[in-house]
C-alpha cells in the first residue's frame, strides 16, 4: 500500500517483521499533498517488543494528521484490537480492508458501511497489489476522524482517568496513562509512574490482561456485526499444500524440496553454468582481453597498468569478481529468496523450527531474523526488535554474527559446494547447524531471562507475483551494485598498495602458522579472511577464485568455507550491532564469533586429517 501511494520502494514479504525501520514518501491524497510514513507493523499500541516502540514512539512525535490502518480483511477481529489501541491517541484514522478479494476468496464478506458506522471513521476496502480502492483511499483521507473510544473495564477506566488528569488530561494523557497502568514503558516524570505502578498492585490480575480481554470481547461483537460468511471457493493445490507445510514428515520432505531447488537453481546454474559464462566467455574472452589492450596502448605508467589490469586490478580483481562471480549467483539467490518471501512459506517453516530454537532459548518467531539474514544480516539484526525479550534479542544477534551468511556470500558458498559435490555441502551444513545449535543453547544456559511465548501469524500460502518478484530482484541488485562494487574497488586497490609495499607477503606469513598450522590452510587465503570483515562476499569470492587456480583441496575447500561462515560480521553489521546492542555486547559478541570460527574451523581440519570425508 505504501508502494502504491507514493511510488517508493519498500521491502514488501508475505510475512510479520520485514519492516523493522521506518520509510518515507510523499504524495497526493484528498486533494492535497502528504508526507507518508510507513511504520513497523505492530499488533497492540500496549508496546512490549522493541518493534511495537518504534511505532508508538514515532506516533507520538509526529502527532501524524491522519492515520491510515492497513487491516487484513480476513482477521478482522485482530485488526479491531490494534483498532481500539490507536482510538486512544484521538487522531483522525481511515480503515484500509486490505486484501479484500482473498477475504471473499474464505467465504468472509465484510459491510464497510456498517464497520464505518460503528467505528466512526472512514472504512475502505482495497487490494494493495492490482491497485483496487486507491482512489477511494484517497478521497477518504479528507475525509478522517478520531474513532469512536473502544470500552474499557470500569476498574480499569477509574485509574486511567485519575493518572490522565495528572498528565495534562485530553486523549494524550489518557493513552499515556493507559500505558503506564499497563507496563508498556512510556518514560514519565514526576508522580505519575509511581502512581502508576502503585495502581498496577491493586489489581487482582495484571490490567493489561483486562484490557485485552475487555477488547477482545468488543471486537468480537464488531466482527459479528459486520462479517457475513458464505460458502467459500473449493480449496485447490495450494491449499493442500498449505495444509503439508506445516505437518511432521511432509513438512520436512518440503522443506527439503525448497532446499534442494535452492541448492540447484542457486549453486548449479548461476554457479555453474552463469559464473562459468560471465567468467570464460564476458570477461575472460570480452573484457579483460580489450581492456588489457586499451591500457596497454594509451597508459604509459607500467604502474598504473598493473592497477587497472594486474594481478590486483581494478578490472582484472575488483570488477571480475563483483560481476563474474558474485552478481550472477546474488540474482539467483535474490530470485529464489523472493519466491519464498511472497508465497508465505517462511513463517511455516517457523513453525516447523520452533523445538530446535527451543533448544537455543528462542522460539520460531525468530526464524524471520534467520531467514531476513540470509538476505542481509545488517537488516536481519535490525529485525531482532520484533522479538519480545532482550535475552532473545541478545541470542538471535549473535547467532546471525556466528554462523548465518549473507545472500551474496551464501551464493559464492554453494558455488563453491556445487562444485565439490553433496558430501562437501552436508558436511559444510552440519558444521554450521551443529555450531550454531551448541552456541546458542549455551547463551540460553549463560544469559538470564525467560524465553517469550510462540505467537506469530501465519498468512495465507500464494502463489508469487512474477511483477512483484522482478521488482524486488532489480532493487536489491540496485542496492549490491551500490554498496558491493565500490567496496570491492576500495579493497583492491587497498590489496593492489599493500602489494607493492610488501605488506601482503608479510601478513601472509604472520598468519602462516595460525592458517597452515591450525587450519591446514594455505598462506594465499589469509587476505580473503581481512577483506571478509569488509564484504563477506569478496572474502569468499576469493576463496572461490583460490579454489578455481586449483589451490584448495576439497578438504581445505570445505575448512575454509566453515571458517569465513562463522568468522566475523561484515563491518556494517558490525556497526549496527552497536548502535542495537552496544558496543561492549557488539565487542563480546565479535570475539567469542572469531574464537569459534577458529576452534571449529580447526577440530573440522583434524578430522578431515583422520578421515578424507570429501
Amino acid at each position: 500500500l505504501f508502494n502504491r501511494l507514493t511510488g517508493t520502494y519498500a521491502a514488501v514479504s508475505n510475512y510479520p517483521g520485514t519492516t523493522v525501520d521506518v520509510a518515507t514518501g510523499a504524495c497526493r491524497l484528498g486533494g492535497g499533498d502528504w508526507e507518508v510514513v510507513d511504520t513497523p507493523g505492530v499488533r497492540s499500541m500496549l508496546a512490549q517488543s522493541e518493534d511495537e516502540v518504534v511505532t508508538r514512539d514515532l506516533i507520538l512525535a509526529r502527532n501524524p494528521a491522519v492515520i491510515v490502518q492497513v487491516a487484513d480483511a480476513k482477521n478482522i477481529r485482530t485488526s479491531l484490537l490494534l483498532t481500539a489501541g490507536l482510538a486512544d491517541l484521538g487522531i483522525p484514522m481511515v480503515l484500509a480492508l486490505n486484501m479484500s478479494d482473498e477475504a471473499r476468496h474464505r467465504g468472509l464478506i465484510v459491510d464497510p458501511g456498517r464497520l464505518a458506522e460503528r467505528l466512526g471513521i472512514p472504512v475502505v476496502e482495497t487490494v494493495a497489489v492490482s491497485g483496487l480502492g486507491m482512489e477511494a483511499l484517497s478521497a477518504a483521507v479528507g475525509s478522517a476522524r478520531p474513532p469512536k473510544p473502544a470500552p474499557l473495564p470500569a476498574e480499569v477506566e477509574t485509574r486511567v482517568e485519575s493518572l490522565s488528569a495528572g498528565l495534562g488530561g485530553g486523549s494524550l494523557g489518557r493513552f499515556v496513562g493507559l500505558s503506564m497502568l499497563c507496563g508498556a514503558g512510556i518514560p514519565s516524570t514526576g508522580t505519575a509512574a509511581g502512581e502508576a505502578a502503585s495502581m498496577r498492585s491493586s489489581f487482582a490480575h495484571p490490567p493489561e490482561f483486562l484490557v485485552h480481554s475487555a477488547r477482545e470481547d468488543w471486537a468480537i461483537r464488531v466482527e459479528a456485526e459486520v462479517v457475513e460468511r458464505c460458502s467459500a471457493a473449493r480449496p485447490g493445490w495450494i491449499q493442500t499444500l498449505d495444509r503439508w507445510s506445516m505437518q511432521g514428515g511432509l513438512g520436512w520432505l518440503l522443506a527439503g524440496g525448497v532446499l534442494a531447488v535452492m541448492y540447484w537453481i542457486v549453486g548449479m546454474l548461476a554457479a555453474g553454468s552463469g559464473v562459468d559464462f560471465m567468467e570464460e566467455v564476458v570477461f575472460g574472452r570480452a573484457v579483460n582481453p580489450v581492456v588489457t589492450g586499451l591500457v596497454e596502448r594509451f597508459v604509459p605508467s607500467s604502474l598504473l597498468k598493473e592497477a587497472l589490469v594486474g594481478p590486483y586490478g581494478v578490472f582484472t580483481m575488483a570488477l571480475t569478481y563483483a560481476f563474474a562471480i558474485v552478481f550472477p549467483i546474488v540474482t539467483a539467490f535474490f530470485l529464489v529468496f523472493g519466491c519464498l518471501e511472497d508465497s508465505g512459506y517462511l513463517p511455516r517453516l517457523s513453525v516447523l523450527m520452533d523445538k530446535a530454537f527451543r533448544l537455543m532459548g528462542l522460539n520460531g518467531k525468530a526464524v524471520i531474523p534467520m531467514v531476513l539474514g540470509l538476505g542481509c544480516d545488517t537488516m536481519a539484526t535490525l529485525s531482532t526488535r520484533i522479538l519480545d525479550t532482550k535475552k532473545e534479542r541478545v541470542v538471535a544477534t549473535m547467532l546471525l554474527a556466528l554462523g548465518v551468511p549473507c545472500s551474496a556470500q551464501l551464493g559464492v558458498i554453494m558455488g563453491m559446494l556445487a562444485k565439490l559435490g553433496p558430501a562437501a555441502a552436508l558436511l559444510w551444513f552440519v558444521t554450521v547447524l551443529g555450531t550454531l545449535l551448541v552456541a546458542g543453547w549455551g547463551a540460553s544456559k549463560l544469559l538470564p531471562g525467560a524465553r517469550a511465548p510462540f505467537v506469530l501469524e501465519i498468512p495465507p500460502l500464494r502463489v508469487p507475483k512474477a511483477g512483484n518478484i522482478l521488482l524486488k530482484i532489480k532493487t536489491r541488485l540496485v542496492w549490491y551494485l551500490k554498496e558491493a562494487v565500490p567496496l570491492f574497488l576500495a579493497a583492491t586497490m587497498a590489496l593492489f598498495i599493500l602489494d607493492k609495499a610488501g605488506l601482503i607477503r608479510t601478513v601472509e606469513q604472520g598468519l602462516a602458522p595460525l592458517l597452515e598450522g591450525l587450519l591446514g590452510l594455505p598462506q594465499e587465503t589469509a587476505w580473503c579472511f581481512i577483506l571478509g570483515f569488509l564484504r563477506r562476499d569478496y572474502g569468499a569470492a576469493g576463496l572461490f577464485a583460490l579454489a578455481e587456480k586449483g589451490l584448495l583441496s576439497p578438504g581445505q575447500s570445505v575448512v575454509s568455507l566453515v571458517a569465513i561462515t562463522l568468522f566475523l560480521p561484515c563491518i556494517a553489521q558490525f556497526l549496527v550491532m552497536v548502535r542495537e546492542r552496544g558496543a561492549r555486547s557488539a565487542l563480546l559478541i565479535s570475539a567469542f564469533v572469531t574464537a569459534t570460527a577458529l576452534l571449529v574451523a580447526a577440530g573440522l581440519n583434524i578430522i578431515l586429517a583422520l578421515a578424507p570425508l570429501v
